[in-house]
């Protein structure tokens, strides 16, 4: 796949890194990449993700564009609310650039349906907000051996790391499913949160595809907004894991 002369002009920063150049912009044209929610975190991954040129984008997400999403979810405009999410980020992101791909998967992820629609990406961002969603995100992800990119958000708070399954330590070996908090009422976040976690997923997506720098695996990145603090936490994959070990 050749670069258009439009497309130079449109990723000229990128031609200009030596770890991009040409022909990295040419295998980012090529790749898949699923974000699951279009919501706080999914919003500036998927809005990055298109920025950066990569060649087709699916969106997963079963809810509406409500009122209150606008204050953090940024695909998203007064004019959305009542549309399906993966709609409204679609035409977003079709306005951003139309020479991508848009694949909009208007339901949420099951057991069920993720084997099918996991095998047609290159990499899975796990933008969902509930914790039962992101263990079946790792599971599902463990299964294909896709690599991945899990974050958290609540009020000040994020968190993430980067998975590349059977090789790093996975979701299970960090945190324990039976020991998950039950979702109670929101607490936050503070609207620009999401949106530095988010662009970390989509970074890590990028150097993922690209085969370049240091991925955030086996280590969970926090965020505290409040000191504007990160904290970069050493993980290991634990052999008593029930997915991984």
């Amino acid at each position: 796949m050749s670069l258009s002369n439009e497309q130079r002009q449109r990723y000229a920063r990128h031609l200009a890194l030596p770890e991009v150049g040409e022909a990295g912009q040419e295998k980012l044209l090529g790749s898949k990449v699923l974000v699951i929610g279009a919501g706080g975190l999914g919003s500036p991954a998927a809005f990055y993700l298109a920025a950066a040129g990569v060649g087709a984008i699916g969106l997963m997400d079963g809810d509406t564009v409500d009122l209150s999403n606008l204050q953090r979810q940024i695909l998203h405009t007064t004019a959305s609310v009542g549309a399906n999410k993966t709609e409204s980020a679609r035409a977003r992101l079709e306005a951003l650039d139309p020479s991508i791909r848009i694949e909009t998967h208007p339901f949420r992820i099951s057991a069920e349906n993720a084997p099918e629609i996991l095998a047609g990406y290159d990499f899975i961002i796990d933008a969902t907000d509930n914790f039962d969603s992101k263990f079946l995100i790792a599971r599902a992800c463990h299964e294909a051996s896709k690599p991945w990119s899990h974050a958290g958000i609540s009020d000040f708070h994020g968190q993430t790391m980067t998975v590349l399954p059977g090789q790093t330590a996975c979701l299970h070996c960090v945190f324990h499913e039976d020991g998950a908090p039950v979702s109670g009422l929101p607490q936050g976040p503070i609207g620009a949160l999401p949106g530095v976690i988010g662009s970390i997923q989509a970074i890590e997506a990028i150097k993922c595809l690209l085969g370049i720098g240091t991925l955030l695996t086996d280590a969970l990145l926090t965020f505290d907004a409040l000191t504007m603090s990160f904290r970069k936490v050493t993980v290991r994959r634990d052999p008593a894991c029930p997915l991984c070990g």
